[in-house]
């Protein structure tokens, strides 16, 4: 009999780790399309504003597809999901080498890629594993899975750029998605039988009640607010990072470390931020990192631009860079529970993405009108500043002192 709880949690730390794995692949293969911007633009000739509208789009299409994606996993199950977002991640990666247009690119990469991607990213994930667990635990888990996320940068971004030159930008292409393809046995262990949809509790009113109650909700709307910086931030940074490396006159390989040093320095960050939650508030650590990304950007700004202040500025930004994820979904929880988590954490998600569409986009104008990035530098820094703030407000209980049991 003693044995049982012991399988138990061997049992939720491999599904930890399998939700990790997968969304080290879709993560790392999202984050890693900055590279291919140059290149694409190269041999099609689109242009960089009408690859960066692409890109923006998928941005937003990523987030749309997040509560769409939780409320089906909510329902029925994650499993049919992940499998259906893994295959149409594929789908998409194989297909942009075929696309001659700016509108054959905004379906590949900004509806079938970032749909497969979004499919197979926090919400489920996140959600799938967040019923195993007590309170205090879902927060670490959550760094956990977000750490795999990270991780997948790092062993994408340098890979990626390794595909590019090797085999070409196509060839990388087609490359990706086949190790997409090569994720999906991981989906069995992510969606074992004793993950499947939360019967309805007692008071359970249903999904329409719980996004009404969250949409009524001043502290859920502050979360989206802060959020949304997120997204442009991200967004921002890496789509036009390996340009403005190339503005600095640095060699691409540049710009591939510090995408990779930004998801190796994430998996600190994550660990940290999702451990973290049991000893401090969420919004206190949410206020501190949007705060950190004001100064940081300040200090690049001013930096001479060379490989290491990259390589120094990548480190700084994976520290906070998706680290934002597990004390978000914390609060979420905290707020309405973990029977919708799936949903409402993809909503918040969806506003993410929103800003994520803004800073892809407005960074491909501004560089095309200006010649460079200094307005969105900005724009990021009062963002980042106004989000920090933000974050202050929200409703959420002091922490309770867990006490050990007396043995």
């Amino acid at each position: 009999m003693t044995c049982a709880p012991r399988e138990a949690g061997r049992s939720t730390v491999a599904v930890v780790l399998a939700a990790a794995a997968v969304l080290m692949v879709t993560m790392g293969l999202r984050q890693s399309l900055g590279l291919f911007v140059s290149p694409l633009n190269t041999s099609t000739g689109l242009g960089i504003v009408t690859i960066s509208f692409a890109l923006a789009i998928a941005q937003f299409v990523w987030g749309a597809v997040q509560p769409i994606a939780g409320a089906v996993a909510d329902r029925y199950g994650p499993r049919h999901v992940l499998i259906a977002g893994l295959i149409v991640l594929a789908i998409g990666s194989a297909t942009t080498p075929f696309m001659s247009s700016g509108w054959g690119l905004v379906f590949s990469l900004g509806l079938l890629h970032a749909i497969g991607s979004g499919a197979g990213s926090f919400s489920v994930l996140i959600g799938a594993v967040a019923r195993r667990l007590t309170p205090q635990e879902r927060g670490r888990a959550a760094g956990v899975i977000n750490a795999g996320g990270s991780f997948g940068q790092f062993v994408f971004a340098p890979i990626a750029q390794k595909l590019i030159q090797v085999l070409g930008w196509m060839g990388a292409m087609w490359t990706l998605a086949a190790i997409t393809l090569a994720a999906l046995p991981l989906v069995r262990k992510v969606a074992s039988t004793d993950a499947a949809p939360l019967p309805a509790a007692p008071g359970d009113t249903g999904l329409r009640a719980a996004l009404r109650e969250a949409m009524g909700d001043q502290s859920y709307l502050l979360l989206h607010a802060g959020f949304f910086t997120c997204g442009f931030h991200i967004a921002f940074l890496v789509t036009h990072l390996p340009q403005e490396v190339n503005l600095c006159g640095l060699p691409p390989s540049v710009a591939s470390w510090s995408l990779a040093i930004i998801g190796l320095s994430n998996i600190a960050g994550s660990l940290i931020a999702g451990s973290s939650t049991s000893r401090f508030r969420s919004k206190h650590i949410l206020a501190v990192m949007y705060g950190s990304r004001t100064l940081l950007i300040a200090l690049y700004l001013v930096a001479p631009k060379t490989q290491w202040t990259f390589y120094a500025f990548a480190i700084g930004l994976g520290l906070t860079w998706l680290a934002t994820v597990p004390p978000t979904a914390a609060i979420v929880g905290k707020l309405f529970g973990v029977r919708y988590l799936a949903t409402l954490f993809g909503l918040t998600l969806l506003s993410h993405q929103i800003g994520g569409f803004l800073g892809a986009y407005l960074g491909g104008i501004a560089l095309e009108r200006t010649g460079d990035y200094q307005w969105m530098w900005y724009a990021d820094m009062t963002l980042a500043g106004l989000a920090a703030l933000v974050n202050l407000p929200i409703r959420e209980a002091r922490l309770t002192p867990v006490v050990a049991p007396a043995t």
